[in-house]
């Protein structure tokens, strides 16, 4: 509820005044990512958080600026410039020519979500494992932070002990449980509709993949010769090993693929709903009282019920991506 709220009064500013409320612009304003940080509008006024660019260009010139001094259409400075809408590289940082800038490093909106994330998870682990550290957790039930992390962290702790054995399971289940509580964490940090929430991060396919990455390689930098054995010679009758090897071979980079989609998908269809729920209320403002009454009434429930089933999306999807990359790491530690 509070971030349904929280979006349409973001939104109302935007809207007050404006002839044609454009949707796509309001939906892929939010979901995407921006050098720049747009907290609220307060009255006439934009409050910003400027953002810094740092960027290699062609010459060999190294630049770092504050995002505002392009935040205007078509502005330029130091020769670079942000493309405008239908142009090539439509909301990149573009140079006097074009061409994207060799190497562009910049503190973006989701890179920014990224660094408070982190920083919040191990603020979060840290303060627990403090608690654990001056209390023996035997004699007296945690309180506080540690009662809410313990359910969490024997879950995963399970999950991992059933899934990957009682051999190994230790040695990955700190991975897992970053993994659940870094996707956990900028799962409901994207429901929250004001700073420092609102970013899409989890909804950003190059996060879902960097994370999917990190089960990939765990996964095969430290499988046993029994799980490469049936990937490159699976106990088949010979005339189907043409057939089997690709199959298992593709099915091994499948996997961090699937990891991706699932989870980016999921997320940035929640995101689209919710905004475009909202943007019924402003669409159907120009056609009349009665007809705007009763689209907001149906729009405000239905993004309600939206907005409490992505909280429910938002655990069990990293709940499916943990669970996913035990069961991958388990197959790889199986013994023959």
């Amino acid at each position: 509820m509070k971030r349904f709220l929280g979006i349409l009064l973001l939104l109302l500013p935007l809207s007050l005044g404006a002839k044609d409320f454009d949707v796509s612009e309001v939906v892929f304003g939010h979901i995407g990512d921006a050098y720049e940080w747009h907290v609220a509008k307060i009255g006439q006024k934009d409050i910003v958080i400027w953002l810094p660019v740092i960027v290699r260009t062609h010459d060999g010139q190294w630049h770092a600026f504050s995002s505002k001094n392009i935040s205007e259409e078509n502005s330029e400075y130091k020769g670079l410039r942000i493309a405008a809408k239908g142009q090539a590289h439509e909301g990149k940082i573009v140079e006097a020519d074009g061409s994207r800038p060799v190497m562009d490093i910049s503190i973006t909106k989701n890179v920014l979500s990224l660094l408070i994330s982190s920083l919040l998870l191990a603020i979060l682990v840290l303060l627990t494992a403090r608690w654990y550290k001056k209390h023996d957790a035997g004699k007296v039930a945690p309180k506080g932070l540690a009662a809410l992390m313990e359910p969490l962290i024997l879950m995963i702790h399970d999950m991992a002990r059933k899934n990957i054995g009682e051999e190994s399971y230790r040695r990955y289940s700190p991975f897992l449980l970053t993994a659940f509580l870094f996707i956990l964490l900028n799962n409901f940090m994207g429901i929250i509709p004001f700073f420092p929430g609102g970013a899409n991060l989890t909804g950003n396919i190059a996060c879902t993949l960097a994370l999917a990455l990190f089960t990939f390689f765990t996964v095969n930098l430290t499988g046993t010769k029994h799980y490469y054995k049936d990937i490159f010679n699976p106990s088949v009758p010979w005339f189907l090993k043409p057939i089997m090897v690709p199959v298992e071979f593709f099915s091994a980079l499948v996997k961090p693929l699937s990891l991706t989609i699932r989870l980016f998908a999921n997320m940035l269809a929640g995101h689209i709903q919710i905004l475009c729920m909202v943007s019924i209320i402003f669409i159907m403002a120009k056609y009349g009282g009665v007809l705007l009454g009763g689209m907001s009434f149906i729009s405000v429930v239905f993004g309600l019920f939206l907005d409490c089933l992505e909280i429910l999306i938002s655990f069990i999807q990293a709940y499916i991506f943990t669970m996913l990359s035990s069961i991958y790491i388990g197959l790889a530690r199986a013994k023959e």
